[in-house]
């Protein structure tokens, strides 16, 4: 079986990992990144394959400011889902912020091949286009 696996129906069922990734998101969503990389970390130690939870956590990271987290966050989910569009684009920005602009140019360009149609990864970062 797979190291990561992709997200399943069971996860949506209300288990705890699930409620507490709902309660991450809606603190994310509501501005308040602390609180939400709380039950993220909460929900990942239940659920540690599930790409959602960890992507969720690494915006929470970034949005804290704790960039090299977050790096730390999206690398290991390209690292295990290598087309995870977003994780490369996420990876990217946090490379981005710690000014490492040529690395963070080949995460930018496997994010926008992988989603070509999505506007915002063909909006240039400063720095890295």
């Amino acid at each position: 079986m797979d190291r990561v696996e992709r997200r399943t129906p069971d996860f949506r069922e209300e288990s705890e990992a699930y409620t507490l990734f709902r309660r991450g998101m809606a603190f994310l969503e509501g501005g308040h990144p602390a609180q939400a990389s709380m039950y993220l970390c909460r929900a990942l130690r239940l659920e540690p394959g599930r790409v959602s939870i960890r992507e969720a956590l690494g915006r929470a990271e970034f949005a804290l400011g704790r960039y090299e987290r977050a790096e730390q966050v999206f690398r290991d989910v390209t690292d295990d889902v290598p087309d995870s569009h977003y994780a490369h684009y996420a990876l990217a920005r946090c490379l981005r912020v710690l000014g490492r602009g040529e690395e963070a140019r080949g995460h930018l360009r496997l994010a926008r091949a992988l989603h070509p149609a999505c506007d915002t990864y063909r909006a240039p970062l400063d720095g890295v286009d």
